[in-house]
């Protein structure tokens, strides 16, 4: 991904990690259990996490390989506790660990691509 895309990505996703957590923090305080609303605002902390790895990477243009990783990882493992979440369908569950293993994934390809 080219650094001017991830900047976009990053701040695209970012802004909608703003507008989830504040959905969580008020559309949704009053539907959800707090264990619930615990494991949604999880998904909207990690998505900040790569919406700001994202941003940083996206002013290197040495970093080609990470962006990928952190926005799918981020899309699969907050996806899947918004899911959960929302849903009630446990299985998302045993999903989320792929997105995670893919962020890790990326931070680890931007320590290297750091080295560069």
């Amino acid at each position: 991904m080219p650094a001017l895309n991830a900047l976009r990505t990053g701040a695209v996703l970012a802004a909608v990690g703003v507008a989830l957590g504040a959905f969580g923090a008020h559309a949704l305080k009053a539907q959800l259990t707090p264990e619930a609303l615990s494991t949604f605002e999880t998904g909207v902390r990690y998505q900040m996490y790569a919406a700001l790895a994202l941003l940083i990477l996206g002013t290197q243009p040495a970093q080609t390989r990470a962006p990928w990783p952190l926005l799918a990882g981020a899309v699969i493992f907050s996806g899947s506790l918004y899911l959960l979440t929302l849903t009630g369908v446990k299985i998302l569950g045993a999903v989320t660990p792929i997105g995670g293993v893919l962020m890790i994934a990326g931070f680890v390809l931007a320590a290297l691509d750091a080295r560069k």
